[in-house]
């Protein structure tokens, strides 16, 4: 799941070499954490996190065929 989230970023934004993703599981599932530059956090979220949620539903998906949850939170960088 990690790595379809890191190649649906690299895909969208203009700096690819800054895409960050981590994961963590707990009881409750995965949690998926993406960091991109500030200039890509537009390309990422969309116009009214359109395209966030959409990344969010494709995760969803994935992980539901494998039997897991997982969620995605974009995080401001540094």
């Amino acid at each position: 799941m990690k790595e379809l989230i890191e190649f649906i970023a690299k895909s969208l934004v203009l700096h690819p070499e800054q895409v960050q993703v981590s994961e963590s599981n707990s009881n409750r599932g995965t949690r998926i954490e993406l960091s991109v530059s500030k200039d890509d956090m537009g390309r990422v979220i969309g116009k009214g996190g359109k395209v966030a949620n959409s990344i969010r539903m494709l995760l969803r998906v994935a992980a539901e065929r494998e039997g897991k949850q997982a969620t995605l939170d974009v995080v401001e960088p540094e």
